[in-house]
């Protein structure tokens, strides 16, 4: 599930700890959902019709769980989980980016062992935390529920900041991939996640988008000059292809 990122450049996988970290134990950025990252940034290419080499695409697998990763000619370049799934996007009981400061300020405060401040980092935070089950956000989000309201902005937040992000570090994006259960799915997070992306070059169909639910489809306008496409994705077809290509050898 890490092999796709193994392609990042040091400077975006290291962190900037004591460097005898990294030799002891190996603390780095490896990044997750790397299977599924591979297989829509290699389908996206075919369904275009462009060459991954030349292309910039920004995949988001979006979900319960979710990932970003920046795929330039073919190849990961940067991604947001890290060491472990728990950092980057803010997801369904997990928190994402948080200042490290803040988690050792709640261990003091709360008397928390590392496995309690894992346990509330991984599995009571997220949108859990701030409000609800994330099966349950959108029902809350339409009765009006300000914490609900709270929770869906900051994830919907968190996935344009770093679709901003990895703009910057490829020099620009040609592609902007949604996939996994909530990016295949909801309408309103692409949408919500789209606006205010007009400055790289980004226009929503808004008509398209609000049809397509789980199918393939380009979601920008003809004049957009970032391709928004949906694609969803197929890890299980990527490990076997993969599985295959290895036993033929």
């Amino acid at each position: 599930d890490t092999a796709f990122h193994q392609t990042m450049p040091d400077y975006a996988y290291m962190y900037a700890i004591p460097y005898e970290l990294y030799e002891k134990y190996g603390v780095r950025r490896y990044g997750f959902h790397g299977t599924s990252h591979r297989y829509v940034s290699k389908r996206v290419c075919d369904f275009l019709g462009i060459n991954p080499e030349g292309s910039k695409i920004i995949t988001c697998h979006i979900g319960n769980g979710g990932s970003i990763s920046a795929v330039k000619d073919g190849k990961c370049v940067d991604t947001s989980m890290g060491l472990t799934p728990l950092e980057g996007l803010v997801m369904g009981t997990r928190s994402g980016d948080i200042d490290a400061g803040a988690v050792t300020f709640i261990m003091e405060k709360e008397g928390l062992t590392p496995t309690g401040v894992s346990n509330l980092l991984n599995k009571k935070s997220g949108v859990l935390g701030i409000s609800s089950d994330m099966r349950e956000l959108d029902a809350a989000c339409k009765e009006g529920n300000p914490r609900a309201l709270l929770a869906e902005k900051m994830y919907y937040y968190r996935i344009k900041k770093y679709i901003g992000a990895y703009a910057a570090a490829m020099g620009g994006v040609d592609v902007i991939l949604f996939t996994g259960g909530v990016g295949e799915n909801q309408s309103q997070c692409r949408e919500a996640v789209c606006d205010g992306l007009q400055f790289i070059g980004v226009e929503l169909d808004k008509e398209m988008n609000n049809k397509i639910h789980g199918d393939e489809a380009i979601i920008s306008t003809p004049e957009s000059k970032v391709k928004v496409v949906i694609i969803p994705t197929d890890e299980e077809l990527m490990i076997a292809s993969d599985t295959q290509a290895i036993l033929n050898k």
